[in-house]
Formats: structure tokens, C-alpha cells, sequence
């Protein structure tokens, strides 16, 4: 069995585990494998870039972070148009797996990587894939490897935000990663217990965002923190078109949302307010233990299908059952915070707020 694997788009933690996880059960259960390593995802596959691997390759990386093989981001939409040779990108990746005589492509992606992935096996690759995303965004599966881990972090910053935001007395942003999609916000701005979190599935009044923290100074609380998304969206900038929107952001002063809603705020009461950016510290470190476990049920489940021979599907998980899911249905689909989710409501109940409703006097 000859198998080609590749990480592609954003590192993440976790990457190595779930590679480790494909790797041990095929190597476990088919006597002859031969795994061949791309280099820097598909960037790899199309210039016959590649390693060929042995188990050693896969031994001790359970908790190391990034990727082994490293990534890059290849855009879908430039996927079919040729490379700066004139060369047909999807045909130079088919030509590469056609002369390794690949049985099959093992692919750890997000968004984009899917829909690259969706269209190998619509050009007949045999094609399995694993969801990979900090963001939590993959449609098709409960969670992504990689998400827990960035959540870790990100409510790391939180936490050690607020001695700094008790001790002066201050209005605090901390921007967490999440341009489309604010689970990683919403998960961390709750563990960490930030008082505001602003997710772009929720668009703010920045009215709202001021008279939550006016309240909180009235209730003789010293300090407030804003757990803020890099995609969030204020009601009139969710308002424009998509043209309209980026013709604003063209001529845009700030350089991330949090230095906007902190300048609203300062000038709307005066207070202090500093921002933390914890960026892409997020991706890095060691996968946590929640994800080591995910990464290795999935890795072990994707090798399943390549044993039976189940081509086209992505492994993902739903109420802690490993399942298929057709690449066909994952790819081109983001799976974003519904506003009616029961964690919102749960978070509201706590006094946490979103900048979507007024102040309630009591």
C-alpha cells in the first residue's frame, strides 16, 4: 500500500499527533505501507516534493507542535489557474500521485484546504482527510484538532490579563484569532471570564459595549475585560455590502478591530483601555491532552477507511462518535456560532455580554 500525506494551510498543535495516528495504525495493520511525506502541503504534491517515511519518522511526535512535514497556504481560487510556469496546478498534483502510484492521499487541512482536497477526488483521486483548524470552523464535525489547544492559550491570556487589569484599574481587549468564526473567542472569553465578547456571528453596538462597562464601574468593579475577535463586527460595518465594506477597510486607521472598539470606548468614558494581542501563539506550543486524544482517534479512523477502501470522506466527530463525512458535503461550508446557540444563552445568564442588547436596569 503506497500512501501520500500532507499538512496544509495554517500550522496548528496537533498536526504531528494526527499524523502519528494514520501512520502507527497502518503500519499496525497493513503488512507492506510505504507513506511518502509532502513537503509543504500541496505545494509538495504538485512539485514532487517529498519525503519517504519510515515509523522512526513517526516516533516521539505525539506531543510535538507544528507540522514535520511543514505547510503552506495554497488558495482554492487560485487552484485552477496555472503557476508562474504556466503549469496546470491540479494536473501537476495528479501527475505527482499517478507516478508514485499512491493508493491513496491523506490530507490535514481546514476551509480551503477541503475544498483543494473535494477537488482531487472530484478529478478521481482516492482522497481522505482530517480537520484540522484552530477556529473550530469545519463543517461536518463537532470539533477540529488544534481548537482545545489554541482555547488553552488563548484563555491563558485572559487570565493573566486580569491581575494586571485589577491592579490598574483598567479596560482590557484581548484579541483572540477567529476572522469568520468566533468559537475560539466564545470558548475562551468564557473560560477565561471576560466580561464582553465580541464574535463576528453577533454584530456589536458599541453603545451597548460602553454601558456594560459603565455598569460594571458603578458596581464598583475596578476593571473590564473585552474578549474580542479579529473578524467581530460592529452593527453598522454588518450592515454594509461586501464592496461597500472593504472600500471603509481600505482607508481603515486601526490595524485589528481591538484598537477601533478601544478608541470608541475611550472616547465614549474616558477610561484607560489597553489591548493584548496574543496572535499567533495561539498555533504553537505542544498539542493539550484533549487534543493528543482527538488526533489519535481520528488518525486511526482515517487509516480504517484506507484499509476498507473509503475514499472521499473526511473523519470527524460528532457526540464523541467518530464518523465519514463526504468531502463533497465539508468542503465550501464554514461552520459558524449560531446566535441562538444554547452556550450564548448560557453566557448571558452569567451577566457576560455582546454588545447586541441594551443594558437592563435592576
Amino acid at each position: 500500500m503506497r500512501i501520500g500525506m500532507l499538512t496544509s494551510g495554517g500550522d496548528c498543535q496537533s498536526l504531528n499527533a494526527t499524523m502519528r495516528g494514520v501512520a502507527k495504525t497502518l503500519y499496525e495493520n497493513v503488512e507492506d505501507v510505504t507513506i511518502y511525506g509532502f513537503l509543504d502541503g500541496y505545494k509538495g504534491l504538485m512539485y514532487g516534493e517529498y519525503r519517504k517515511m519510515s515509523s522512526r519518522d513517526f516516533s516521539g511526535i505525539l506531543t510535538e507542535g507544528g507540522t514535520i512535514l511543514g505547510t503552506s497556504r495554497q488558495p482554492f481560487k487560485l487552484m485552477k489557474m496555472p503557476d508562474t510556469d504556466g503549469k496546470d496546478k491540479v494536473q501537476l498534483m495528479k501527475s505527482t500521485y499517478k507516478r508514485l502510484k499512491l493508493d491513496c492521499l491523506v490530507m490535514l487541512g481546514g476551509n480551503g484546504s477541503h475544498k483543494t482536497a473535494n477537488l482531487l477526488r472530484e478529478e478521481g483521486l482516492n482522497v481522505v482527510t482530517l480537520p484540522k483548524t484552530i477556529d473550530n470552523d469545519l463543517w461536518g464535525t463537532d470539533m477540529t484538532f488544534g481548537f482545545q489547544s489554541a482555547v488553552n492559550i488563548a484563555t491563558n491570556a485572559i487570565d493573566c490579563i486580569h491581575t494586571t487589569a485589577a491592579s490598574h484599574g483598567r479596560v482590557f481587549i484581548v484579541e483572540v484569532m477567529g476572522h469568520k468564526a468566533g468559537w475560539l473567542t466564545l470558548h475562551a472569553g468564557i473560560s477565561g471570564g471576560a466580561d464582553i465578547i465580541l464574535i463576528p456571528e453577533i454584530p456589536y453596538n458599541i453603545k451597548y459595549v460602553v454601558d456594560a462597562i459603565t455598569k460594571r464601574k458603578k458596581q464598583g468593579k475596578r476593571f473590564t475585560i473585552l474578549a474580542v475577535a479579529e473578524g467581530a463586527l460592529s452593527v453598522d460595518d454588518a450592515a454594509l455590502s461586501k464592496k461597500e465594506f472593504k472600500a471603509k477597510r481600505k482607508d481603515w486607521q486601526y490595524p485589528s478591530i481591538s484598537y477601533e472598539v478601544a478608541h470608541q470606548i475611550q472616547d465614549l468614558t474616558g477610561e484607560e483601555v489597553r489591548i493584548t494581542v496574543p496572535g499567533h501563539t495561539q498555533r504553537g506550543g505542544e498539542p493539550c491532552p484533549y487534543d493528543r486524544v482527538l488526533s489519535t482517534r481520528l488518525g486511526a479512523a482515517a487509516a480504517e477507511m484506507i484499509i476498507r477502501g473509503e475514499f472521499g470522506y473526511m473523519a470527524g466527530i460528532r457526540n464523541n462518535q467518530i464518523v465519514s463525512v463526504p468531502l463533497d458535503e465539508v468542503a465550501g461550508k464554514l461552520k459558524t456560532v449560531n446566535p441562538d446557540n444554547p452556550i450564548i444563552k448560557e453566557a448571558k445568564l452569567i451577566g457576560i455580554r455582546f454588545g447586541d442588547e441594551p443594558i437592563k436596569k435592576n
